[in-house]
């Protein structure tokens, strides 16, 4: 807990007049990220052991939590955070209303980033393909291994939808859980997951000189032709790996 009460310290020393001046001490030189320590060439597996250190800090209290970024027709961007609740060697999975204004960005434009931050360890994840949805059978299945109370909430909710008031909610909310009864499974609304299937993930380690650690992986037609041993080299399952400047 020291070091989030640090970060509070320093926050509360600051004014929005002195952002310019606030300084996180980061890694030093000896614990660079180095190639030579990725035991396997392949982002996913690389992806799991970071995961599984941020797992094992208590300080990171949501560590699958990702800011998802979209695309609509016109050309705009948008991002807001989302729960990744799966990563396998396919992609990464994250689950939401069918129309909110991130599904319907993708219907029409399925490239996605999206951005982990893991403050603690001064490691960030960036990841970058496309979003594609998941049967319904396993949106179905996730969705009845949800709390009951999150299972209404997601029935109860037009996502990005306008809405009269709070207590708009609260009795749709209500009216769902009289139907229901104390019992009754809540059949799934316009709801479910999306797998993000990546053609690059780059891993960011942060230095207190800000000369921070970056290596991109990326796959995809033609990057094999790419590697040179210099700058881009060959990874494991089909993956090109570089280290980029800060």
């Amino acid at each position: 807990m020291r070091l989030l009460q640090i970060v509070r310290k320093m926050s509360q020393a600051a004014s929005i007049d002195q952002l310019s001046a606030l300084r996180m001490k980061y890694n030093e030189r000896k614990d660079a990220f180095l190639e030579q320590n990725i035991k396997v060439k392949d982002p996913f597996c690389l992806f799991r052991d970071w995961l599984d250190v941020a797992l094992n800090t208590k300080e990171i209290i949501e560590p699958n939590a990702a800011a998802l970024a979209t695309v609509d027709a016109s050309g705009k961007p948008s991002n807001r955070f989302v729960l990744i609740k799966e990563a396998c060697a396919e992609g990464f999975t994250f689950f939401t209303n069918y129309g909110s204004r991130k599904a319907e960005d993708i219907a029409c434009n399925a490239n996605v980033a999206i951005a982990i931050y893991w403050m603690p360890l001064r490691r960030s994840v960036r990841i970058e393909g496309i979003a594609e949805k998941i049967s319904h059978e396993a949106s179905l299945k996730y969705f009845h291994e949800r709390p009951r109370a999150s299972q209404i909430g997601a029935a109860a909710s037009p996502q990005s939808q306008r809405i009269p008031s709070r207590s708009y909610l609260d009795e749709v909310e209500a009216g769902i859980k009289a139907k229901l009864g104390a019992d009754g499974e809540v059949p799934l609304p316009n709801w479910g997951g999306y797998l993000v299937r990546p053609s690059v993930i780059e891993f960011w380690q942060g230095q207190t000189d800000r000369l921070h650690d970056r290596i991109r992986f990326r796959r995809g037609d033609g990057v094999a032709a790419e590697v040179d041993d210099q700058l881009v080299h060959k990874g494991e399952n089909g993956w090109v790996y570089e280290r980029l400047a800060p």
